[in-house]
């Protein structure tokens, strides 16, 4: 009677499973789970690819024409497209500006270069006020008006000798008569002495007592010079 009792007490007992309580995510990653990439490696380059095809036209066409200046190699619109980011193809006033710019560039159909006008003789380049700095002028094969010029004149201009430390004096001259030299010897020479790590102080110069120009002036008066 004791074990029947027994046996319906345990059968009526009801089995309960406990599950564990949940744990609270951490805000804070662990020391070996790498943190997030928030953006892309390449946000940067896209930001800037961005903002020069948002850029004016004037400047996408000098960033094309600085490229093919530098390089002084033929580009398809597609590798301007990868070197520089200017889209030519995307943008009809980008390409008609390169393809109608006959002073710098050159256009074969298919790929763009820059136009040497020195090497092919259409300009003159004259040294300017600065380093490395030059004036262009346009070599017209049929110039609009004529000029003859006296070979003696010619001769004459030959023969002068005007050397680079001459050249000082002569920005003076035309200072001293109110006019403005293209040139500034003094600066060109400071400069200079700047990168070669040297003195700029001109070394002084002997004076005589007649020029080699007033020589060449008067030599077509020989009876000034003949006693009396």
């Amino acid at each position: 009677m004791l074990s029947n009792n027994a046996a319906k007490s345990a059968s009526s007992r009801t089995t309960i499973t406990l599950n564990p309580a949940p744990v609270a995510a951490s805000p804070f990653p662990s020391a070996g789970t790498p943190a997030p990439v928030k953006f892309s490696i390449d946000t940067q380059r896209f930001q800037q690819i961005y903002n020069i095809r948002k850029a004016p036209v004037g400047a996408q066409l000098k960033r094309v024409i600085d490229l093919l200046f530098k390089t002084r190699k033929a580009f398809t619109a597609e590798q301007i497209n990868e070197a520089c980011y200017v889209d030519v193809n995307g943008n009809k006033d980008v390409f008609e500006g390169l393809r109608n710019n006959p002073k710098k560039v050159e256009y074969d159909g298919m790929r763009f270069s820059y136009k040497a006008m020195k090497a092919e003789g259409s300009i003159w380049l004259l040294p300017g006020s600065e380093p490395k700095d030059y004036i262009a002028f346009p070599n017209d094969p049929n110039p609009r008006v004529s000029i003859k010029v006296d070979d003696d004149l010619k001769a004459l201009f030959h023969e002068i000798d005007v050397k680079e430390q001459d050249m000082s004096q002569i920005e003076k001259d035309l200072l001293k008569y109110g006019m403005k030299p293209a040139t500034n010897t003094a600066k060109r020479r400071s400069i200079a002495a700047q990168m070669q790590g040297t003195s700029s102080k001109p070394k002084p110069r002997k004076k005589n007592k007649f020029s080699k120009r007033a020589k060449l002036t008067n030599s077509h008066l020989p009876e000034l010079f003949q006693d009396p």
